[in-house]
């Protein structure tokens, strides 16, 4: 009979030889999938082709397009759109929140998560905090028909930093709470692309002068000047200090639909990757009475399905990217590409 020291010896060897070793752990055999999150720039909002429930049923205005960007992405498996047109980043929150009879956002992210192999998430939101953009450009609009008054640029230049100032530290509430939301699915910082974005200047001075209002942009054509070149370079710059400040990725779209903005085309829309005033006299049909008033109008100057399929086609260059900051910019072949 073999002895002990024998036998220990053989055990060792075959130990050694990996022979024994642990078996390894079982591959992860989820669907990869890229998740969004934010608000209408994000959700489709102008898209067209809304998913069902949220085109207006039952009080539910979150209008989740099947053209929106996430779903131009060829990153994943899976492209998962959690956000809601109309979202403050409290909604994003894991906060005990409802906006268009949907709950937090982060939320249902850990669900995602868990049944999903999530390889970036991407966030963009902020624009229903303190900077009202959604209003902001109301009243501007509310300018351009008093012919005897003044613009919106001037008072806005003195309250717009104040306004992304103060929206600042509740977009970064919103992405602690979605990093604690993965955390609680099963992820670990850093194993997944966490992406924020900025957004994209809807109109441009350089419209019709004399035909441009009753074309679908009804704004004075300074007040247009700056929105286009201090107010969204600015919202950009907040968010380049958010990321920062958060460790997260950055994509700046300030400039992704330059050329290509409302009205830009004069007569023809054929161009533009941003809708004009768009009125869906149609909206009554899934919301009712409920559509009256500000939801038949709420597509107008948000990214149509041809700006969002050129934004997914920058995001997937960006999230495919080594680098944690880009902006998305129209190159010689005329669509938008991710510049670092």
């Amino acid at each position: 009979m073999p002895s002990i020291r024998v036998l220990g010896l053989v055990a060792g060897v075959v130990l050694a030889a990996g022979l024994l070793a642990a078996p390894q752990a079982a591959a992860d055999e989820r669907p990869t999938a890229v998740v969004s999150l934010g608000d209408s720039a994000i959700s489709g909002e102008g898209a067209g082709d809304y998913e069902p429930g949220t085109r207006g049923e039952g009080g539910n205005w979150c209008h989740r397009s099947a053209n929106a960007l996430i779903h131009k992405t060829q990153v994943a498996q899976r492209t998962i759109n959690l956000a809601c047109s109309g979202a403050d980043a409290a909604n994003v929150s894991l906060a005990d929140t409802t906006h268009y009879t949907e709950g937090s956002q982060a939320r249902r992210l850990i669900d995602v998560a868990k049944a999903n192999r999530v390889v970036a998430v991407v966030l963009q939101v902020g624009a229903n905090d303190d900077p009202a953009f959604a209003d902001t450009l109301v009243g501007c609009i509310k300018k351009w028909f008093n012919p005897f008054g003044s613009g919106c640029a001037k008072d806005l230049r003195v309250q717009w930093p104040a306004r992304l100032a103060a929206m600042a530290p509740k977009v970064e509430r919103a992405v602690a709470d979605v990093k604690t939301a993965m955390r609680q699915a099963g992820y670990a910082d850093g194993s997944y692309k966490f992406v924020i974005t900025s957004y994209a200047s809807p109109v441009t001075e350089k419209m019709d002068a004399v035909n441009h209002g009753p074309q679908g942009c009804p704004l004075r054509l300074a007040d247009a000047a700056y929105g286009r070149t201090e107010a969204v370079p600015q919202f950009a710059d907040t968010y380049r200090g958010i990321a920062a400040r958060t460790g997260l990725s950055y994509l700046d779209l300030s400039r992704a639909t330059e050329n290509h903005e409302a009205c830009s085309g004069g007569d023809s829309t054929a161009a533009e990757w941003q809708n004009r005033v768009l009125v869906d006299p149609y909206a009554w049909v899934f919301g009712g009475l409920d559509s009256v008033g500000i939801h038949m109008a709420q597509q107008s100057f948000h990214p149509n399905a041809r700006g969002h399929a050129q934004l997914g086609r920058c995001l997937t260059e960006f999230i495919g990217a080594a680098t944690s900051s880009a902006r998305c910019l129209v190159g010689t072949d005329g669509n938008l590409h991710a510049v670092a």
